[in-house]
């Protein structure tokens, strides 16, 4: 079984891994498609220097194998489903996951291939064993829309988080892939309006064509200000400023989701008392969880996002031209590029 490992900045082999041992309670996933997200970038370009790794964690595909335990449950993955992957460990004892919060699971996360590289993941290959509790069946949606299972998950678990409703005025801060997921979620869950900020001309005029209502460039404060206020705002690039623009944008009462990543190093300042006289909440979240899993898994079957998530797909690689694919979605401003069967 081929599986793609990146040994160091801008340098990547294809290895041969002998196809694992399906558990009991576990399937075995053909691989069709494995999305690319900022880790797979970072870990090319050098930004995160951790060799050899085996990355790729937005995976979907057919499934072959089921273990006996699973294969006569109902609702379980049967042999030809298309799944979307759920790869995330979490252990269920520590005290996060006890709480219910097992997106902050304290295990470290990750495996280990046979010879004891790291694994991230390692969707970057022809095949992943995973518990049947963790492939979501996604109908008759096309392989590309099921591997946008997991960061799907990850803003319906944003939106969950944030407590948006049906009428509330959103903004997103952010037109990139993760912004435009949660334009697409927050228009489907019935939000009044979603607007999206970027500097990025081309992303807002895209972001219009996908159903923003409006659109601003933060740099420009005439067109922050035309924007208004919102209920919700949703921070998805975490650039100096964007905390201190989604305050600024939130109506009394509303609320800040911080989605996207900051410079662990970032410190910004913020007006404990207009916090508090504003009723203003900051929220921040991370990752995903398995009831996220089900709402995403069921909009990708539905197809309620077809279109949306179209629109996402910027190229498409076969697993033995990988390392073209990570160096196209590494130096290009791309939404999302697909590596596998397809």
């Amino acid at each position: 079984m081929k599986v793609a490992v990146v040994t160091g900045p801008e340098a990547v082999e294809l290895r041969d891994e002998p196809e694992p041992r399906v558990g009991a309670d576990e399937v075995f996933v053909e691989v069709g498609a494995c999305g690319l997200c900022t880790m797979e970038r970072r870990l090319f370009l050098g930004e995160k220097r951790i060799y050899p790794v085996a990355p790729g964690h937005e995976v979907a595909g057919r499934v072959t194998k089921v273990g006996e335990a699973v294969a006569e449950l109902p609702g379980s993955p049967k042999v030809g489903d298309t799944v979307t992957v759920d790869l995330l460990t979490r252990c269920g004892t520590c005290s996060t996951c006890r709480r219910g919060r097992s997106a902050l699971c304290k295990r470290p996360q990750g495996g280990t291939l046979s010879d004891g590289t790291i694994s991230f993941g390692a969707g970057l290959s022809e095949g992943v064993v995973v518990k049947a509790v963790q492939a979501h069946v996604t109908g008759s949606a096309p392989i590309g829309h099921a591997a946008m299972g997991e960061p799907l998950a990850c803003v319906v678990h944003s939106l969950r988080l944030g407590g948006m409703r049906a009428g509330d005025r959103v903004a997103v801060i952010g037109a990139g892939y993760m912004g435009r997921l949660h334009l697409a979620l927050a228009r489907h869950r019935g939000a009044a309006a979603v607007g999206m900020i970027d500097v990025s001309r081309s992303r807002l005029d895209e972001a219009r064509t996908a159903g923003a209502a409006w659109t601003a460039d933060p740099t420009r404060p005439d067109e922050l200000e035309a924007a208004g206020k919102h209920d919700i705002v949703f921070v998805t690039a975490g650039a100096p400023g964007a905390l201190e623009t989604a305050v600024d944008l939130c109506d009394d009462g509303g609320t800040v989701v911080l989605y996207g990543a900051f410079p662990k190093e970032m410190a910004v300042p913020v007006l404990p008392d207009a916090i508090h006289h504003r009723e203003l909440s900051i929220v921040g979240v991370y990752s995903q969880e398995p009831e996220d899993w089900r709402e995403a898994a069921g909009l990708i079957a539905s197809g309620a996002l077809a279109a949306d998530l179209d629109a996402l797909v910027s190229a498409r690689y076969s697993l033995e031209n990988v390392r073209e694919a990570l160096k196209f979605a590494a130096t290009t401003p791309v939404y999302r590029v697909l590596v596998g069967a397809l």
